[in-house]
């Protein structure tokens, strides 16, 4: 006999708990993953613009709690390092990553203002801001958004469900349709990947003007310097 002591049904492998979930979860995920297919036009365009004004010099600004964190510093670390191609660097920057200056922010200030201090710190007009909740309805995600709209900067929100106040709030959003936190999470993943191939796009097309540029500027040369 085994002297391992029997598992909870819930707990026991290959039980249909897991698959039950799993089912359920696929289906949420298929919803929101269709959302998010029938909207990637928005993607595509914030993936241009921010292309365009991180190449001029602006920088985006990212926030999110938990989960949403994570996804933040995600997408940050495929713009200022690389996602499937090379290219230049670009600036982004997790308001959540600067863990000495987010706990003096807290403890000074209040954890409203976690996020919305630096935005006041790092944020200039021609920036954008990038918000993700879950909810849309994170205070200290709120707050960020409204001081960046006061300071300037171009705002936008990953978000689940809408209606909620952080889609109402903020230019532009993205909403997934989903009914479970981890679906939500999960499609903005897909959502920020693809954001960055359309920013990958976007800085090709520019390093290819580039290049076009400068091919007809040595003809035009080599043409005058026929000519003389």
């Amino acid at each position: 006999m085994s002297s391992q002591p029997d598992l909870p049904t819930a707990l026991q492998p290959g039980r249909p708990g897991a698959r039950r979930w799993l089912r359920r979860h696929r289906a949420d995920l298929a919803v929101g993953l269709d959302s998010l297919s029938a909207d990637v036009g928005r993607l595509e365009t914030w993936g241009s613009d921010l292309a365009d004004r991180m190449l001029a010099g602006h920088r985006l600004l990212v926030a999110g709690n938990g989960g949403s964190a994570a996804e933040a510093q995600h997408l940050t670390a495929e713009l200022v390092g690389r996602f499937e191609g090379e290219r230049v660097p670009l600036a982004a920057i997790s308001l959540h990553a600067e863990t000495s200056s987010l706990t003096a922010i807290v403890n000074d200030y209040g954890q409203d203002e976690m996020f919305a201090r630096q935005v006041a710190a790092h944020g200039r007009p021609g920036d954008v801001l990038l918000c993700l909740s879950t909810s849309g309805s994170s205070a200290n995600v709120l707050v960020a958004a409204r001081r960046g709209r006061e300071l300037g900067l171009t705002t936008w929100a990953l978000t689940g469900p809408a209606p909620n106040p952080l889609a109402a709030l903020c230019d532009d959003a993205l909403t997934v349709p989903a009914e479970s936190t981890s679906t939500v999470q999960e499609v903005h993943l897909v959502a920020v990947h693809t954001l960055c191939a359309a920013i990958d796009a976007r800085v090709e097309q520019h390093d290819a003007g580039r290049v076009a540029g400068v091919r007809a500027a040595t003809r035009a040369g080599s043409r005058t310097g026929a000519r003389t």
